[in-house]
């Protein structure tokens, strides 16, 4: 495991060290010492240096640094006692010490087991949930944040907005360790009004990383790791506001969780989620170069050869100003004498009330160290150690690129968005000023009025647009360029020059407005005919660039017609790029416990979901960037990934969903046919009904009444025989005979209907036999006489007519004689008592036909008591136990019709 390399800058800890102070909800609480006097000198680099280091402010200037950590090791440590600015202040200015008492801000490494012991097993969602509920009652500060740019081409040329960010630069820490898979990361170089950064990240396609799609994506801060004016306070202060409410989060949250933990989801859709560059706009950008040459906002290119200090560029938007100011000096003589012609020395920036900044060309015998020098409020500041590189002052920021040692490249950054970058290559200074688009009709200066519009950019502090002449630049140098000539005292449109004085040189020692310089803008046409070789030499070192063949036949210098060729072009290609629109259809996230085939979002990529085990994906599993910067409609629903449960749930719901939505309008179609239908009838015939059927095979009819004709409106059951149906059509060869009518229809009374009718509740009056032409035996109950029936009161002895049935029913058997009777009570008195004369219930097994029958009591006998006393059938005493038809003695095999109904009228039907 890679140990973190601690820096201690400062001599040990007094031991009387006040109790430290979490960090609770916003920030640790600030121990004052002992302050300095208000009379104290103003300090110097080289007084502080000297101070720092001098044993009896041991404890006043110290400083403990914490190196970076290995996240694969899960290692996080970082102690701040104190922050020592860079930008050097009396006490008046600042009365409270910048000390701060805090406790560490550990990781799972160390303080592991502590957190277990406290939070359970799952300690690392316990501090993402607590993190979760503070952060939410914070404000939202999204929306004070700079876009960021789609590709890393255009963040690289937004130099006034984005700096490389130290933890993924791909200069000086290509590792990344935080946003795997990216190549570069910047960062937004000055807090916005309340302190939070930006930050953008990018992947090796070169395209803006968003934390919808991973956990390694862009993440925008609360705090910006400078902190703010007054660092004591909450939310503000250096390094650990930005630790305590960004950097720790996410390790608990995402790092020490999985990617698709809910809290990890939380911090990345909605805590600290990443912005699209749909909105992106690139800023304008001008320069000066050379002898000096212009390129302005709007691409105009002229050469103005003024002497002194000038605007280059004086901006106000209303809320922002800025301020860049340049000094032109001659060019060294050459072999022919005196150049008439000057070049670029010294910037000078500042924005609102910020400090102001100069970086100024070294002489040559002085540029064996360093290049430039750099001056803040007038002091000079040097960037040759890591931790000094990026320089934070009131309003503006102040960096060099890791990978410049010699302090040959400085870029200037204000809190409006402007940056101003400074090159130097042997000798020759360029100067490259980047503004954003709160600026458009804003500006005025030597860069001129940016409003896309060339013929609008050269114009005076009166407001006059002086139109140049390409190839004589007198009418532009008398009549726009020494406009804009500067002095000591401020001057109404013009300002005050911003230059550090030295030696006493004021704006007038290099103001020199009488000066000439050569207006004529080819070699051939200012150089004598002698040295026809210099022009030719000028056409082969410089081409087509004409400001380089100015630049060679002027000072016959081919270093500084090559860094003027070089210089030019840079301009006119971060020009080209930052013109160039990049067409994005924004965020598409990935949804939950799934992943995308590709990041892209530019026209023309075509993304592809996929799902995990166990999930199902629903809506579409592709989507295309159109030409137009939006993605296609989803044809089938945006995209998800189920659970298997949640699917077969959602499946069902659907399914269930289709058959309501077709059953019930067809439904609602059938009442609203069948009601029209009825309408219509009942318009035509008052009394007509609907027919209904049959909702039982066993009801006889609906219709009531014993009227023998037949109902065409009655629903009758039609009851089949052997197949054959008759049709009341005349059979060939056979007389056409009209027989009566006879309704097949069973009684409505019919006593196996469950509808209800005059023999619901009573069981059947009749039971009937028929001889059987066999003889054979049907049971036990068949081998019994008749006389046994006559005695117990089932046949009266007389016959009934039926009208109907041609065949009618067999004679009644004779009646029993006395002596009959008295031996039929004998056999009785020997048999035991039937149950159904103890219960006086009928039962199949003990009926009236078997030894003791049920109806020999006839009052017990619920045949007797729910039938009504019928004059074809009387109850007759059961004196045998076999049946006669004849003499007695002689058996009869008879068949029991049971359940039948009784022969009451002609409609009864015969079994």
């Amino acid at each position: 495991m890679e140990i973190p390399n601690l820096n201690l800058i400062s001599e040990p800890i007094p031991e009387s060290i006040p109790e430290p102070v979490p960090e609770s909800i916003s920030e640790p609480v600030p121990e004052t010492i002992p302050e300095p006097s208000v009379s104290d000198p103003i300090p110097t680099p080289k007084s502080i240096s000297e101070t720092n280091s001098g044993p009896s402010n041991r404890n006043r200037f110290h400083k403990i640094e914490a190196s970076r950590i290995d996240s694969d090791q899960n290692v996080i440590f970082s102690i701040i006692t104190q922050h020592t600015f860079p930008v050097y202040y009396h006490p008046s200015l600042y009365q409270k010490n910048s000390i701060l008492w805090s406790k560490p801000i550990p990781l799972g490494w160390y303080f592991g087991p502590q957190w277990e012991r406290i939070h359970g097993r799952n300690w690392p969602r316990a501090l993402c949930d607590n993190w979760l509920r503070t952060d939410r009652f914070l404000r939202n500060f999204a929306h004070e944040l700079p876009i960021c740019p789609c590709t890393l081409e255009h963040a690289l040329h937004d130099k006034g907005r984005f700096l490389p960010d130290p933890d993924c630069d791909r200069d000086s820490n290509p590792t990344c360790l935080q946003h795997r898979g990216a190549i570069h990361c910047v960062r937004s170089g000055q807090p916005t009004v309340q302190g939070s950064e930006q930050q953008c990240c990018y992947d090796r396609n070169s395209y803006l990383m968003l934390s919808y799609d991973q956990m390694w994506g862009s993440r925008p801060r609360r705090n910006h790791n400078i902190g703010q004016i007054p660092w004591n306070e909450a939310n503000k202060v250096p390094t650990l506001s930005s630790w305590f409410h960004d950097v720790r989060p996410y390790y608990s949250c995402c790092m020490w969780q999985d990617e698709q933990a809910v809290g990890c989801e939380t911090f990345r859709f909605e805590r600290r989620p990443s912005q699209d560059c749909i909105a992106y706009q690139s800023p304008g950008v001008a320069g000066v170069f050379g002898d000096p040459h212009i390129v302005t906002f709007d691409g105009l290119q002229y050469t103005f050869n003024g002497m002194g200090e000038f605007v280059l560029l004086r901006g106000n938007n209303g809320r922002e100003r800025i301020d860049v100011q340049g000094r032109f000096e001659q060019v060294a003589r050459n072999i022919h004498g005196p150049v008439m012609a000057t070049q670029l020395t010294s910037i000078a920036a500042r924005g609102n009330t910020s400090t102001i900044i100069e970086v100024r060309l070294r002489p040559r015998e002085a540029q064996w160290r360093y290049r430039l020098d750099v001056f803040a409020d007038q002091r000079r500041i040097y960037f040759d150690r890591q931790s000094l590189k990026f320089q934070h002052f009131h309003g503006v920021t102040v960096y060099t690129p890791t990978y410049i040692l010699n302090q040959s490249e400085v870029v200037i950054m204000f809190s409006s968005g402007v940056g101003v970058e400074v090159v130097e290559n042997n000798g020759f200074m360029t100067a490259r000023v980047y503004t954003p688009w709160s600026f458009i009709n804003k500006t005025r200066g030597l860069f001129g009025n940016w409003s896309w519009d060339m013929q609008d950019d050269l114009v005076t502090p009166g407001g006059a647009i002086i139109t140049p002449n390409i190839n004589n630049f007198q009418n532009v140098h008398e009549q726009f360029g020494l406009q804009w000539m500067l002095s000591d005292r401020e001057v109404e449109n013009i300002g005050q020059a911003l230059f550090t004085r030295e030696f006493g040189r004021t704006s007038s020692y290099f103001a020199n407005a009488s000066f000439i310089p050569n207006f004529v803008r080819e070699p051939a046409n200012f150089l004598p005919p002698n040295r026809s070789q210099d022009v030719i030499r000028a056409e082969e070192l410089c081409g087509e660039s004409y400001q380089c063949r100015y630049d060679f036949g002027m000072s016959l210098s081919r270093e500084m017609a090559h860094f003027t060729k070089n210089y030019h072009a840079s301009v006119i290609n971060i020009q080209t790029v930052n013109e160039k629109r990049v067409v994005s259809c924004g965020i598409l996230e990935t949804p939950r416990f799934g992943r995308k085939s590709n990041f892209l979002f530019t026209p023309g990529a075509r993304v592809s979901f996929e799902c995990n085990e166990g999930f199902f994906l629903i809506g579409d599993s592709r989507r295309i960037c159109m030409e137009n910067g939006q993605w296609d409609v989803p044809e089938h629903g945006y995209t998800e990934c189920l659970r298997g449960v949640f699917y077969s749930r959602r499946t069902a719901w659907i399914a269930i969903g289709i058959v309501i939505a077709v059953i019930i309008p067809l439904l609602l179609c059938i009442v609203c046919g069948v009601y029209c239908l009825r309408k219509r009838k009942r318009k035509e015939d008052p009394d007509w009904r609907l027919p209904l059927p049959s909702r039982s095979g066993s009801r006889a009819t609906l219709r009531k009444g014993d009227d023998s004709e037949f109902d065409d409106t009655t629903i009758k059951k039609t009851l089949r025989y052997d197949a054959t149906y008759r049709t009341n059509e005349p059979l060939e060869g056979k007389p056409n005979i009209q027989f009566e009518p006879k309704k097949m229809d069973l009684d409505e009374e019919d006593i196996t209907s469950s509808e209800g009718g005059e023999y619901s509740a009573r069981v059947a009056r009749d039971i009937e036999y028929k001889n059987l032409a066999d003889h054979k035996q049907l049971g036990r109950r068949s081998q019994r006489g008749v006389g046994g029936l006559q005695q117990a009161g089932l046949f009266s002895g007389e016959e009934e007519e039926d009208d109907d049935d041609p065949k009618g029913y067999p004679p009644p058997p004779p009646p029993m004689s006395q002596q009959q009777q008295q031996q039929q009570q004998q056999q009785r008195s020997m048999q035991p008592e039937s149950p159904t004369q103890t219960y006086g219930a009928y039962s199949p097994t003990f009926s009236d036909i078997d030894q003791v029958s049920s109806f020999a009591t006839e009052d017990n006998s619920p045949l007797n008591q729910r039938r009504p006393q019928n004059g074809n059938l009387s109850p007759m005493p059961n004196t045998s136990r076999s049946y006669y038809t004849g003499e007695q003695g002689q058996t009869q095999p008879l068949v029991q019709n049971v359940g039948l109904p009784n022969r009451m009228d002609s409609r009864s039907t015969e079994v």
